[in-house]
């Protein structure tokens, strides 16, 4: 991304906080909102311009990125007087990179250019340049997107008509989620088999079942380290709901993809919804894991 570009950035949760920061990097001019204030504070030392709504964040800005929890936070920014869309210059591209079902994004429609953004990785890989990002939307509106989010990304992918870049996010969190599920099964029956935990999760690992995220995970259920998360289970648990409700109305089951939903909602009913994704290892294995602490919200 060319220096100078006006953006703004809503939504300062891990991943947000992680783009404001590459963008100023970048040399863009960067305005941030965030729900809770206090999350802007180290973006505004950092150079960037901390606004006071979403409106005041939208107005005048060449793109704004939207990098929000869900689809009721989406709608809470874009609405309303103090909303995004009050201030949102004619000509700027609006940017939906919150992991929302795709029949939201399509109702961005008309407004512009509008471009869904699935971003696969985590914080450090927003700050460090190092995203995969996937983009669905209008072919002109994608190549402003694909210039504009250059800097974020080592791989951009233009995937199809407005919706689809959310499609494929979801698809590869569908991984993750089964992923997270089944390490955590085999740590529990290790465990009920009277094997040593750690040393089962270690050598899953290092096998060559092992994706890349499951042995960087490994390393949070070794050590039963679940705050400070990279990716909260809610949102894991959000964003398998989503997978279920797109396979129902496709008409296909996907009973891996349900169970994973089934187990995610009990772990937040649980109280773990602000642990790390991780964490889904305490309700396979309640008596060999410890309680996450809570935390506050991601926007």
């Amino acid at each position: 991304m060319s220096g100078g570009r006006r953006v703004a950035v809503c939504g300062l949760g891990v991943m947000g906080s992680g783009v404001a920061r590459r963008l100023l990097e970048t040399g863009a001019e960067v305005r941030v909102w965030n729900r809770t204030a206090r999350r802007a504070t180290a973006l505004g030392d950092a150079g960037a311009t901390v606004c006071a709504t979403p409106a005041e964040a939208a107005r005048g800005a060449e793109a704004v990125l939207l990098c929000l929890a869900d689809a009721e936070a989406l709608r809470a920014v874009l609405q309303g007087e103090q909303g995004v869309l009050a201030a949102l210059p004619a000509d700027a591209l609006l940017v939906c990179a919150s992991t929302v079902s795709p029949a939201d994004v399509a109702a961005l429609a008309g407004r512009g250019g509008v471009v869904d953004a699935g971003l696969l990785g985590n914080g450090d890989h927003a700050r460090t340049g190092e995203l995969r990002i996937f983009l669905g939307g209008a072919p002109e509106d994608v190549e402003r997107a694909a210039e504009l989010v250059a800097g974020l990304a080592k791989q951009i992918v233009p995937v199809g008509p407005l919706g689809s870049g959310m499609r494929l996010k979801l698809l590869m969190n569908l991984l993750m989620g089964i992923e997270m599920q089944a390490m955590a099964e085999a740590a529990a029956l290790a465990t009920a088999q009277g094997l040593d935990r750690t040393a089962v999760l270690r050598a899953i690992a290092a096998s060559g079942f092992a994706s890349p995220v499951m042995r960087f995970k490994t390393e949070r259920m070794t050590g039963e380290r679940w705050d400070d998360p990279d990716f909260r289970l809610r949102l894991m648990h959000k964003d398998l709901r989503l997978v279920t409700e797109e396979a129902a109305a496709a008409g296909i089951s996907l009973p891996m993809a349900s169970a994973a939903a089934d187990t995610h909602a009990q772990a937040v009913a649980e109280g773990l919804g602000d642990a790390d994704c991780a964490a889904i290892a305490r309700v396979l294995a309640p008596a060999a894991v410890p309680a996450a602490p809570g935390s506050g919200r991601d926007h």
